[in-house]
């Protein structure tokens, strides 16, 4: 007996159980304080994995803390926080209302192009001056009527293309703060493009014979090594190695076979060393960029579109091309095509895409029509699921993104809002500044989109007008179409902020 208790008393201690790391074995509570620090984007993502995580996404403390980042000024309910943030969301993204924040610049009196911007910057071009526009300081104190514009005078020519890339995909950037920031690049009828950054030129690159008049959408390449693709009304595609350092020659190539000038230029979506270019003859080519075949062979492959080219967009192994009076998608692997998703029966004028939705829409005379890709594909003659009408004239403007289609042209005093997937209006707003008298019909010459954004140009005899608006703030919901306007509809929840 001694001897068998000996044994016993010297075993060894047994462990404790064994507990996991596993962050679904926390409380609801504790899951709900994890979440404290993700965005709207990071919060979605998880809902999907599990159902612990998707009862701490949806729980009301997470959309509470949403909201107010967003929307501190309105005070919350008890619950139902998640549906009340969706609903302003999308109402934001879809320009429903009728009182955003506005800020409108005068300019020289002259057509104005290329118009886009990037967070708080606008860039556009009046002949051959390149403006760029900081909003910073209005932005950050609305009481201060304050902008700061810088005028590139660069150029001696017309400004036929502009881009803006990424600093830290060059080796332009002397610090790690430069390469969050970005260079914007520019080509001309003067036969040069010019990379600036912050108010001056930082490099100008020759080699084209005549005008350049097209730059690749995006840079070319992986790595350090990115190269920038142009081309010129010489026929020509040059590229162009933006990693050289001064006193090195950027030209890397200069690839032959298009007969007429080169106007569209874009990146293939599925592999970023192939190249897509257009010729105003709609001859279209594909340049592998990478081959290390010589560089008048590496064309890898040819095909034509009818009509004149409008605008083209890549997505994956897809190239769609707006030409002449249709949108004709191609198969970049292939280069047969695929369908023809569009048929207007009059020439277009402009296009956009929502690939993710099967969405296309095109400009024409008088009205922009939307069109389904999937509904196409099953029948032998495209038609449009909406048709949305109400323009003066060529619809010349148009952008596309998840929530909304916004269109507008050169004889048109209003931008028009439609639902991305349906074509209902949703909003009409006035080109520039509404306080402004005009002696004749005015209309807009320029159009960029960018989430609750929009910044429209406008030309007029005495100057031309940069209108800037966000919705993010707004709080007056634009009546129905044609309908006497509704009362504030976040009236019943504005106030202090409250916990609740």
């Amino acid at each position: 007996m001694a001897s068998a208790t000996a044994s016993s008393s010297s075993s060894p201690p047994q462990p404790p159980p064994a507990t996991t790391g596993n962050i679904t074995n926390l409380d609801d509570d504790s899951l709900a304080h994890c979440f404290n620090d993700l965005n709207l984007h990071d919060v979605c993502n998880l809902a999907i994995t599990c159902s612990s995580l998707k009862r701490a996404a949806y729980s009301d403390s997470t959309w509470q803390r949403l909201f107010r980042e967003q929307w501190h000024e309105i005070s919350l309910p008890v619950s139902g926080v998640r549906d009340m943030y969706m609903a302003r969301h999308n109402a934001v993204q879809q320009f429903k209302f009728t009182d955003p924040m506005d800020y409108h610049i005068y300019a020289n009196p002259e057509p104005i192009n290329h118009l886009f911007f990037n967070k708080n910057n606008v860039f556009f071009s009046q002949g051959s001056l390149v403006h760029m526009l900081s909003l910073e300081s209005y932005l950050n104190d609305t009481t201060i009527n304050f902008h700061s514009m810088y005028t590139l005078r660069d150029h001696k020519a017309r400004i036929t293309c502009m881009r803006l890339f990424s600093l830290n995909e060059t080796t332009l950037s002397r610090v790690q703060t430069q390469r969050e920031q970005s260079i914007l690049v520019t080509s001309s009828c003067d036969h040069s493009i010019r990379l600036s950054w912050e108010g001056s030129c930082l490099r100008c690159l020759r080699g084209h014979n005549g005008p350049v008049l097209s730059l690749s959408n995006k840079l070319l390449g992986d790595g350090s090594s990115k190269v920038l693709a142009s081309g010129g009304e010489d026929g020509t595609v040059r590229l162009w190695s933006l990693s050289s350092k001064r006193g090195e020659h950027a030209l890397k190539a200069t690839l032959y076979g298009h007969e007429k000038p080169v106007s569209l230029m874009s990146v293939a979506g599925h592999k970023t060393s192939l190249l897509v270019s257009i010729a105003r003859d709609s001859k279209v080519r594909v340049w592998d960029t990478a081959s290390s075949a010589a560089r008048s062979s590496c064309c890898v492959g040819m095909t034509s579109v009818p009509g004149t080219p409008i605008d083209m967009k890549c997505h994956e192994s897809l190239l769609y091309v707006a030409s002449g009076s249709s949108v004709t998608a191609i198969d970049l692997r292939t280069m047969q095509k695929v369908i023809t998703t569009a048929v207007h029966k009059r020439k277009l004028y402009s296009f956009d895409i929502f690939p993710s939705k099967s969405l296309i829409c095109t400009g024409s005379d008088g009205r922009a029509m939307l069109w389904d890709i999937r509904r196409n594909q099953e029948q032998l003659n495209a038609e449009a699921i909406a048709e949305l009408d109400g323009h003066c004239g060529p619809v010349t403007l148009l952008h596309m993104d998840a929530y909304k289609i916004v269109s507008g042209g050169s004889k048109d005093e209003y931008i028009n809002v439609w639902e991305a997937e349906t074509g209902k209006q949703i909003n009409s707003i006035l080109a520039c500044d509404n306080s402004v008298e005009y002696g004749s019909k005015i209309g807009c010459n320029g159009m960029a989109v960018k989430g609750s954004r929009i910044v429209t140009g406008v030309e007029k005899q005495a100057n031309s007008i940069i209108s800037f608006r966000d919705f993010q703030s707004a709080t007056n919901v634009v009546s129905n179409m044609g309908k006497e306007q509704q009362s504030k509809f976040w009236d019943s929840m504005s106030g202090d902020n409250s916990d609740n």
